[in-house]
């Protein structure tokens, strides 16, 4: 966190009447200062989701800068959907599993409906386990801590599309398992009940396990995109999930414009 009393960053006083602008460290703009503040008391939990952050008078006189500066940085973290900003009101810190739903966690559900097609989910497994070392210590556990353990199969208009093997620290969502996920899937649940900061995921394309397999429909050496995502609220891991994809059912878009 970066302080406007910064010995780095001395802000001088100007004559009446003078025109100035604070000089930020080489290299860096000066919004980046009050923009960087204000990241990073977001990531602390200093201000939480629905919170009124520092208005921008406030900012000005805090960094000595002009309201324009300090309109970009609130700008910036508003499009980055860190901020949520209300004429005449203030700056408000953001729901961010409403972010992260849109940049990386859109929910499988969504995805088909937005297809105009319809999405059922069958639960396999839903239970309490005692986690195994090599789970407890990616979920931020002690082996043999209890953990919420769901294996759902999500069909789209009835062809299996996803084999979703979730791992829940109970923690981040104690009612997790009276849930009923045939009506909400797991991440919308989360999404809801543990907000959450920040999102890790690999992606791979590989064979599916044998029950995996069978829950989908398909041959143990047929291709599956699979994805692995832990998200965590605070430095506090709340779910890792596995999820195997066939191949030739699923896929992967974006868009890139300059």
């Amino acid at each position: 966190m970066v302080s406007s009393k910064s010995k780095k960053n001395p802000v001088q006083a100007a004559a009446p009447g003078a025109h100035t602008v604070a000089r930020a460290p080489s290299g860096h703009a000066p919004y980046t200062r009050v923009k960087d503040f204000l990241k990073d008391g977001l990531a602390s939990g200093r201000w939480v989701p629905g919170d009124q952050m520092p208005s921008e008078a406030e900012l000005v006189q805090q960094f000595q800068v002009s309201r324009m500066t300090v309109g970009r940085a609130l700008r910036e973290l508003q499009a980055e959907g860190l901020v949520t900003r209300v004429q005449g009101v203030g700056s408000f810190a953001a729901h961010l599993s409403r972010v992260s739903s849109t940049l990386t966690i859109r929910d499988l559900h969504d995805e088909i409906v937005s297809r105009g097609h319809s999405h059922q989910a069958t639960v396999v497994l839903c239970k309490q386990e005692k986690a195994k070392p090599v789970l407890a210590a990616q979920m931020g556990l002690q082996a043999g801590d209890p953990v919420f353990h769901t294996l759902i199969v999500h069909s789209e208009n009835g062809v299996p599309l996803q084999c979703e093997d979730r791992y829940v620290n109970p923690a981040c969502a104690p009612d997790y398992l009276s849930v009923d996920f045939q009506n909400i899937t797991p991440t919308q649940y989360l999404l809801s009940v543990a907000p959450l900061w920040e999102a890790q995921y690999s992606i791979e394309a590989a064979s599916p396990t044998a029950q995996e397999a069978q829950l989908l429909g398909i041959a143990v050496q047929d291709p599956c995109l699979i994805v692995v995502r832990r998200t965590v609220n605070r430095g506090v891991p709340i779910t890792q999930a596995r999820l195997v994809h066939p191949g030739t059912r699923y896929q992967i878009s974006g868009e890139f414009k300059p």
